[in-house]
Parts: C-alpha cells; sequence; structure tokens
C-alpha cells in the first residue's frame, strides 16, 4: 500500500476515490472502502483514500473539538487491512479549509488525485464553508470526465452508523454497543512505559500505556483483553481516567492489570480490546481501600469474562 502526505498535480495516478475522515473506521466506513475496491477493480484503477490530519474540527475549534476514536497511525493500519491500494494524507490548514467547493473538485479531485470515479457518503460536504455537496460532483463530474456515486446510511438496529453515534455510546459506558456500531471492539494502544509503580505497592502492578492520542472518548474501569509482546488474548483490568486517590489534577492515564501474568512488558507495544464497562473511577480515602476496590474489579473481571468465554478466542489482526 502507499501513503503519501499532501495532494501535488501529477504525483498521482487515475483512481478510484474516496474522501472522509474516517475517524474511528465504523461499519460505515468499512461499507464505504468495500464498494471503493469493488469498483476499482472493476475498472482496473488503485483504491484510493482521501482523509486529514487533523480532524477538521480540531483546525476550526480545537479547544471543543470530541477526542478522536483513534489516532492516525491506527486509522491508517485500519485502512489498510480494509485493502485500499493507496492513502493520502492531507494536512487539513488554512490555506486548504480556504478553498471554495469549485477549487477543491479542479485541485484536490481532478488534477491532484486524478479520480476517474469518486465514492462518498449521501452525506458529504466539502469546500469552504461546507458549499459543496452531491449534486456539485455530479455536475463538475460530467464536465470533467469522472463519475459519482453516493453510499447510502448504514444502520444498526436502527440507528445510523456514525463516528458520533459510537463517541457517544463509549462516552455513555455502553461498550457493547459501541462495539456493534465499529463491528469490532474500541481499541487503544501504545507502548509500556514506567510510572509511579504505585500498583505494585498494593499487590496490583500495572502497565502504563503511553497513547498516540491525548484524549479519550471513555473512562472507568473495563473488562479488556490485551495482545502484543508476549501477551495473547490475556484478560485485564483496565483504569481509564485521572488517580483522583492518588492526587489531584494529574493527566489521563491508561492503566492495565494482566490478569495471571508476572513479567516485564516495558517497551511492549500493546493493544487494549475493550469489551465491558465495570464501574467509573472513584475517589478512595486510602490505598486499602483502593486495593480492595482493584481486588473486586479484578473478580468482576473474571466473573465477566466466564460467561462471555467467545471473546477469549477474538483477536482484531489490525492493531
Amino acid at each position: 500500500m502507499r501513503i503519501y502526505r499532501g495532494i501535488r498535480a501529477g504525483t498521482s495516478e487515475p483512481c478510484v476515490l474516496t474522501i472522509g475522515n474516517f475517524d474511528g473506521v465504523h461499519l460505515g466506513h468499512k461499507a464505504l472502502l468495500e464498494r471503493t475496491r469493488e469498483k476499482a477493480a472493476e475498472l482496473g484503477l488503485p483504491a484510493t483514500v482521501l482523509c486529514f490530519e487533523p480532524h477538521p474540527r480540531e483546525f476550526f475549534a480545537p479547544e471543543s473539538a470530541p477526542p478522536r476514536l483513534c489516532s492516525m497511525w491506527r486509522k491508517m493500519a485500519l485502512l489498510q487491512a480494509a485493502g485500499v491500494d493507496q492513502i493520502c494524507m492531507q494536512r487539513f490548514d488554512g490555506a486548504f479549509a480556504a478553498l471554495d467547493a469549485q477549487d477543491f473538485i479542479q485541485q484536490v479531485i481532478v488534477e491532484g488525485l486524478q479520480a476517474r470515479h469518486l465514492i462518498i457518503g449521501d452525506d458529504f460536504r466539502f469546500g469552504r464553508g461546507r458549499g459543496g455537496d452531491l449534486t456539485m460532483l455530479q455536475a463538475a463530474g460530467q464536465a470533467a470526465g469522472f463519475t459519482v456515486e453516493a453510499m447510502g446510511t448504514q444502520e444498526v438496529a436502527g440507528e445510523r452508523v456514525s463516528s458520533s453515534a459510537v463517541r457517544a455510546a463509549l462516552q455513555a459506558g455502553e461498550i457493547e454497543h459501541a462495539t456493534r456500531l465499529l463491528g469490532e471492539p474500541f481499541v487503544v494502544e501504545g507502548w509500556v512505559q514506567h510510572g509511579d509503580k504505585i500498583g505494585r505497592t498494593i499487590g496490583f502492578p500495572t502497565a502504563n500505556i503511553r497513547m498516540r492520542q491525548e484524549t479519550l472518548p471513555l473512562s472507568g474501569i473495563f473488562a479488556v483483553t490485551v495482545d502484543g509482546g508476549p501477551l495473547r488474548h490475556a484478560v485485564g483490568a483496565a483504569s481509564i481516567g485521572y488517580r483522583p486517590t492518588i492526587a489531584a489534577g494529574l493527566s489521563l492515564r491508561v492503566e492495565v492489570f494482566i490478569l495471571d501474568f508476572s513479567g516485564d512488558l516495558y517497551g511492549e507495544k500493546l493493544s487494549v480490546r475493550f469489551w465491558h464497562k465495570l464501574r467509573d473511577e472513584k475517589k478512595y480515602e486510602s490505598l486499602e481501600a483502593l486495593k480492595a476496590a482493584i481486588g473486586k474489579d479484578c473478580d468482576d473481571v473474571r466473573a465477566w469474562f466466564a460467561t462471555h468465554l467467545e471473546y477469549l478466542s477474538l483477536r482484531d489482526t489490525n492493531g
């Protein structure tokens, strides 16, 4: 697969193109990517994805932008796993945001990426002020020599699948519902780094995960499985939060206690898959009370997986 940064006329070859942010690469995205691959195979052209970094909402309103569902690097891995041939990662900056819809069509779709067929979601908007839409694209395609296809809405149990819907489910602690919308468990991945080692002093040494993203759309205590390094489908209890029992004003941290494991994970890249929320984060009066709570969390994790054994054999190979 080819990955390149920025749109430059003459550096691409004619292609079948799809455009979007693809945050989380959920079931709706997967359907769009599958159709892009099918059409590319039919025309004998590379299946190409145009996406943006940073997310446009982070550019326009960074203080209110929602947390991402995945890092840029995981998104690229998920797109690769979906079988696309090319990814163009376009920097979303002031100059790009200033392109009006007609300039977007000419400079990006026609000259930059040489699209012969364009596949978009039926609610796709583009250009300055979101001034462009499907009707404009179809008219431009007739003049410039590319065809346009709009994909309908994907639904799960009557709900429209979207990144916003996935994010809302995660924020509400509805992890199983988020899994249905994504088509796979929500994943946090990163490298194990040294922490303050307080967990070790109370009998629960945790893997402190250094993430590639600064914010997450969920918090609390979870039943998870972990892959990476020596671990395969390892069962764990994960905490996402600010450790209020330790001190006030600490930064967000992802920590995982791996059940029935003893070993050194420092420097290993781990993929943590979230299956079920146990409870919210809580401030305890003492480390002893925290220790008792973690012990109960571990018991609850064992009990949950005992009734959901099928999850222990599932592994997302995209991580």
